[in-house]
């Protein structure tokens, strides 16, 4: 079964850098890639909107540039690639809104996931995910995301984070993909429980229980970190011990909350080289 892989592009260093970073990462595997570019006018806003319109001179020419931006990736991929038969390349211009339009291409031709970099030609250079980044794993809930920061190294991971308070309960389909990736890949699954807590409760103790019988076919320890705060013990934890992905379930109005506005963004952000998988609770 072929792996259906979105890859949205505005043609900077950091998207070609998520791309590259992708073809690494699925080397091994069938797999169709979808690269998107998304174009549209800056500026005149207004003014962009009512001359935006298929056929129109400004349509037109966004669209062509797109399309040939769109095709010297192409070219590029030809080269670095290697000819790997494994893998299918299809490109996509649209013009809309980003997040809508890479909702439509998810249900449209039914990803798996999407691999993008963490800051695009506009963004900030202070901070850690671009605003289009943070919509599309806060927005796109219907398949994970990995989020690939500037400085990424293109290794296969061999150790993934999975930072986890045990106070929730996780459903096996949720960390699915973090299994999948495990096993493609042959890394070890390091769980890391940060809290103040002394002593585990007893929901706490099962859902670390329920933890252990999910990973039970990967390589997987349990490790436990106390009296710092979550960001810089995740932060600390992975430089530490060099691991290469950090795995989060985004939890509905709590994730984007509870980590993204800590200072782990800027920890593991502007220097970081690893990137960061977000899945999603199923429930929400």
């Amino acid at each position: 079964m072929r792996r259906k892989i979105l890859l949205p592009t505005d043609f900077s260093k950091n998207a070609w850098q998520a791309i590259t970073y992708a073809i690494e990462l699925y080397k091994k595997e069938q797999c169709d890639f979808y690269i998107l570019n998304v174009f549209s006018l800056s500026g005149d806003i207004i003014g962009g909107l009512i001359n935006m319109e298929p056929g129109g001179a400004l349509y037109e020419t966004a669209k062509l540039e797109s399309e040939n931006n769109l095709a010297k990736i192409l070219d590029m991929l030809a080269f670095r690639d290697h000819g790997n038969t494994k893998h299918h390349f299809e490109t996509i211009s649209v013009y809309n809104h980003v997040v809508e339009a890479i909702k439509n291409v998810v249900e449209e031709k039914d990803i798996e996931i999407i691999i993008m970099g963490t800051k695009g030609k506009t963004s900030a250079r202070n901070g850690m995910f671009g605003g289009v980044a943070i919509n599309v794993m806060e927005k796109v809930r219907n398949c994970p995301v990995i989020v690939v920061p500037e400085l990424a190294k293109h290794n296969i991971p061999k150790e993934i984070v999975f930072p986890t308070s045990y106070k929730t309960h996780l459903k096996r389909k949720e960390l699915q993909y973090l299994i999948d990736l495990s096993k493609n890949c042959n890394a070890a699954i390091r769980v890391l429980h940060v809290s103040e807590e002394v002593i585990l409760s007893q929901e706490q103790l099962s859902n670390k229980k329920l933890l252990a019988e999910y990973f039970n076919s990967v390589l997987h320890t349990f490790h436990s970190l106390k009296h710092i705060d979550v960001p810089s013990a995740i932060n600390c934890f992975v430089q530490s011990r060099e691991s290469d992905m950090v795995a989060f379930i985004n939890k509905k109005h709590m994730f984007f909350g509870s980590i993204l506005s800590h200072p782990l963004v800027k920890e593991i952000g502007n220097d970081s080289t690893v990137p960061i998988m977000v899945m999603h609770d199923l429930r929400n």
